[in-house]
């Protein structure tokens, strides 16, 4: 089980979250440490599952431009259909929760079409008796983004950046492993050394590629993981926006349907968790809220189907 942060590991990993690719002697620049120490201290976070650093490609390189958030009721137990959803590559998230439906899932497909088609799918499966659905509009927060006090990464350009085969394949590679040297990809793509570090530096200056630190949830101290649907009177980006800055909010999405938001949130203990959904029924504009507690999240994934 990884280990909590302490404060330098936090600070070490609010940089990394800004910049997985961050040289080891920036971080010891940054940090005040020696270059040794700096270098030591990614390696054992990164050995002991507390951080992974890999690309996160942004989904409109990939074709993907619908997400959405499902709750699966369930008749019998709740675990096949968690493992049937999960096995489905369109689902990002899936988790066996109490409250609300016995199962959720997050879908990420291309379209509305193949977004209906998910939904056929997912109404199919053994031991599913129905659906209720919200369409994500705008995703405000996601689990990678920057802790609370992290200098926030440059925003990408509007409209999805040109990639070719070569490029697909250093995405699928980044995924994996997003602080790859360039020597390491050049011997992948089959390109010289300078000519892979043009490419790829052209990926992340596009906004193709964003690289960061994914932090375990042990490793915040997080021991209670719940989701939280709004509705809202008025209009639901505009309710949405004050949780990104909530403390403990991880995931917070716009959108229409079964809820208006829809909120992820991970806390220490109870005592905090209850501060958290409270804060977020005070919202201005918020007047439903509906919590589902995570007892098992069997999938969670950032990463697409790419060529490696």
């Amino acid at each position: 089980m990884a280990a909590v942060l302490d404060g330098l590991d936090a600070a070490l990993v609010r940089e990394l979250q800004r910049d997985g690719r961050v040289s080891y002697q920036r971080l010891a620049d940054l940090l005040g440490v020696s270059r040794e120490a700096a270098r030591a201290r990614v390696h054992r976070l990164t050995a002991s599952g507390a951080v992974r650093v890999v690309g996160i490609v942004r989904p409109s390189v990939v074709g993907i431009t619908a997400v959405a958030h499902v709750s699966l009721a369930v008749e019998g137990p709740a675990r096949p259909v968690a493992e049937a959803a999960a096995a489905r590559p369109a689902t990002s998230f899936v988790s066996c929760t109490a409250g609300g439906g016995a199962v959720v899932a997050e879908v990420r497909v291309a379209d509305d079409g193949a977004l209906e088609r998910e939904f056929t799918a997912l109404r199919g499966l053994a031991g599913v008796h129905g659906i209720e659905v919200f369409r994500c509009t705008e995703l405000l927060r996601d689990a990678y983004s920057p802790l609370p006090g992290a200098p926030a990464a440059p925003r990408p350009p509007t409209g999805p950046p040109a990639v070719d085969e070569v490029d697909r394949v250093l995405l699928g590679l980044l995924q994996v492993d997003g602080r790859a040297s360039f020597a390491a990809l050049a011997e992948h793509v089959g390109l010289s050394q300078p000519a892979t570090r043009a490419r790829v530096l052209r990926l992340l200056e596009s906004g193709a590629v964003h690289v960061t630190g994914l932090v375990a949830s042990q490793a915040l101290g997080v021991r209670e993981a719940v989701g939280v649907g709004l509705g809202v009177r008025g209009g639901a980006r505009e309710a949405a926006a004050p949780a990104v800055s909530l403390p403990g909010v991880n995931y917070v999405a716009a959108g229409h349907g079964r809820f208006d938001v829809v909120c992820g949130v991970d806390a220490a203990d109870r005592a905090a968790l209850l501060g958290t959904l409270d804060a977020l029924r005070a919202l201005p504009g918020v007047v439903r809220a509906e919590s589902w507690y995570h007892l098992d999240i069997v999938k969670e994934t950032y990463s697409y189907d790419l060529p490696a």
